[in-house]
């Protein structure tokens, strides 16, 4: 029985987020779904994996459950399949961010830079004024990534931050195009470029795999396949599974 996988996160003021686990957690279990959730002050970033129903299940009390009461209602979800189970165990986490970037000049909720379809992403990547870059790390990158992305060298995201601070300046690099695995990280680096002074950041908005989703593969400007966090290890166009001999627990 082929298991659904969605991935999803949003940005959103949480303050009572430490309260919000053991209730989630409780509502995860009851739908049997396994994979990992993350929970800040600043949102919910998550990876779970089970029947079409149960995702569907718990996406609904997300959004519109009791628990968050209405404050996911811009929730970014991405659906893929996966042949067998690509999670061992349910976790539900406390963290200070969703995704680690360690300043709190970078803050989504209050500026972010502008999203970017996937419809129109070639467009502007093709545009020579623009330059394109890479959030991910370097084992992501070698995966595949988009030609001609600059690729930041980080092993972690809270490295991009110093990457930015050496190598990009407001005054010549005026148009900037970032792009991650799902959009998270980009918000995040958008949100802390345009607190330095950069003016034009634009994101794909839903990353990488719904780049992926919507672009038909023979309009694909992607090169490789997607590094993803659990047991499948990379998707290709289409979403569609790539075989490998890799495993992850992430």
């Amino acid at each position: 029985m082929p298991f659904t996988v969605a991935a999803f996160y949003q940005f959103a003021a949480l303050p009572d987020f430490r309260e919000l686990r053991e209730p989630l957690r409780a509502i995860c279990a009851g739908f049997e779904l396994k994979g990992s959730v993350l929970l800040a002050h600043e949102g919910i970033n998550g990876t779970i994996a089970g029947n079409e129903a149960a995702i569907g299940g718990l996406i609904g009390q997300l959004r519109e459950g009791a628990l968050f009461g209405g404050r996911l209602d811009h929730l970014e979800l991405k659906f893929s399949s996966a042949s067998r189970m690509p999670f061992r165990r349910l976790k539900v986490r406390l963290k200070k961010e969703i995704v680690t970037l360690g300043d709190p000049a970078a803050d989504p909720t209050r500026q972010v830079g502008v999203y970017v379809d996937p419809a129109d992403w070639n467009a502007l990547i093709a545009d020579g004024d623009t330059l394109v870059i890479d959030t991910r790390n370097q084992f992501e990158v070698a995966m595949g990534t988009f030609p001609g992305a600059v690729d930041p060298g980080i092993r972690s995201f809270g490295q991009f931050k110093d990457f930015a601070a050496r190598q990009l300046d407001p005054a010549k690099h005026r148009r900037i195009a970032m792009f991650c695995t799902g959009g998270i990280r980009c918000e995040k680096a958008s949100a802390w470029l345009l607190a330095r002074g950069f003016d034009e950041v634009f994101h794909l908005k839903g990353g990488i795999l719904k780049y992926l989703e919507r672009v038909p593969e023979a309009e694909s400007r992607w090169h490789g396949e997607c590094f993803v966090f659990d047991d499948r290890v990379a998707l290709g166009p289409g979403l569609r599974q790539r075989q490998t001999e890799h495993d992850s627990d992430e």
